[in-house]
């Protein structure tokens, strides 16, 4: 046990003296915000504007097209539409010309078929399906009034239902969307943190093991500690290394929004309707201070108590594959056909994960989080909906139960494999080293 510990010991102070280290544990937050605020920089800089002319042969479009910041109408005389088209091409003012067809005794069939937009550059299927709607609804409008329905009638029968959820599981708690949102957002987030940080630890335990190996420095060391010893040393390690970054960020994450659930009352305050009003009509301070304010309403105490016990299980569960893995190969190249064993039942318990968003506590998001090869993700993706405390329960002790096993196993590959050379470990090979 003490040379585990001395081995622990070593691999955790590497990796934290690296000033690589600390800068990107300090930095990874800031720079992930940085990235989706580029990213949404580039969708608001990629957004096109654009000016279409307009013919309303029919006289029912005129002053129903609504122009915006996107796409600007302008009606045109019916007269102007040959010379209109004639200079289209090398007019830079103007991107398309919309001909509405005459409307022939109430026949919307024939106005569709005739219809054309006419343009001189690339519109993107986002702005032709933008037009198609417009023109959609002026036609929807027409054809209503044409059976005798109002205005104010018809904007009643447009309106949309509100409807409020209570769970009598959370002491009667009103689930609005945006609570609804919030935990999906969460889930997805902790889910490919989960996903990612095993997948790349456990690749950073086999190149180490793997290393070692080839430079026939695992020699020298086995001379003092016992193989097995050698291997959870690497893996405990590493695990604290990976905790002490979540340790940081969720500091940081729970700081921030502290910070800004500060101003909570006076945005809610100063926007009509409170937590009614949607997120589009909110600025980014205000979207920001609604999110943490939704996030601190939630049991985070235990999401956090939850993602830690799942991600070191998961991450011990899966490096000792991945030690094991490194010790039974030569080189880098040979690992992809064992790798496989170790990618395939994480990626599948995060791809399904999804279908838990829409539904928690279904069947299939049930098992997946108490079946330990899947657990690790599911679970997590499930904990911001609320997990009852048996299937939580049920779902560590089954996952503690699998992993201790699995460390065994692996250890039992790495004793054999870690002082083998030149030979190429196959599946059969492998198994005698489990058996003796």
């Amino acid at each position: 046990m003490n040379n585990i510990f001395l081995i622990t010991k070593r691999e955790f102070l590497t990796q934290v003296k690296k000033k690589s280290f600390i800068i990107l544990t300090l930095l990874a937050p800031l720079m992930i915000i940085a990235f989706g605020a580029v990213i949404g920089m580039m969708f608001k800089a990629n957004e096109s504007h654009i000016s279409i002319q307009v013919v309303d042969n029919s006289g029912i479009f005129n002053n129903q097209l609504k122009s915006d910041d996107k796409i600007q109408y302008e009606f045109i005389p019916s007269a102007e539409e040959q010379s209109k088209l004639k200079t289209l091409k090398s007019n830079e003012n103007l991107d398309g010309i919309l001909i509405l067809p005459a409307l022939a005794s109430n026949n919307f069939d024939d106005l569709e078929k005739n219809t054309r937009l006419v343009v001189n550059t690339k519109i993107g299927f986002d702005t032709k399906q933008r037009i198609v709607s417009d023109i959609t609804n002026v036609i929807k409008k027409e054809k209503i009034k044409q059976l005798g329905i109002k205005e104010t009638q018809l904007n009643d029968l447009d309106k949309n239902f509100s409807l409020k959820t209570i769970n009598v599981s959370e002491n009667n708690k009103e689930d609005s969307d945006l609570a609804h949102g919030i935990k999906s957002g969460l889930s997805m987030i902790l889910m490919y943190v989960t996903f990612m940080f095993i997948i790349i630890y456990g690749v950073r335990v086999m190149r180490s093991v793997l290393e070692e190996k080839n430079n026939r420095v695992v020699e020298i060391i086995i001379s003092s500690v016992k193989p097995f010893e050698l291997m959870m040393g690497k893996i405990l390690g590493v695990t604290m290394v990976a905790l002490t970054q979540f340790i940081v960020w969720i500091s940081m994450s729970v700081i921030g929004a502290l910070i800004l659930n500060t101003s909570f009352n006076s945005v809610q305050t100063n926007i009509p309707g409170g937590n009614d009003t949607p997120l589009s009509k909110l600025d980014v301070p205000q979207i920001a201070t609604q999110i943490s304010h939704g996030l601190l309403e939630l049991n985070f105490p235990l999401i956090i108590f939850v993602f830690i016990v799942y991600f070191l299980l998961g991450y011990i569960f899966y490096s000792s594959v991945y030690a094991a893995i490194g010790s039974a190969v030569d080189n880098e190249t040979e690992t992809q056909q064992f790798t496989l064993f170790a990618i395939l039942p994480l990626t599948l318990g995060m791809y399904g994960s999804f279908s838990i968003l829409n539904n928690p506590d279904g069947p299939v998001g049930f098992w997946m989080s108490i079946i330990p090869f899947t657990s690790p993700v599911a679970m997590i993706a499930r904990i911001p909906f609320g997990v009852p405390a048996w299937e939580i329960a049920l779902s560590i002790a089954l996952l503690l139960g699998t992993t201790i096993f699995m460390i065994f196993l692996a250890g039992k590959i790495y004793r054999v494999g870690i002082l083998m050379y030149g030979n190429k470990a196959t599946l059969k090979e492998i198994w005698k080293w489990i058996k003796n």
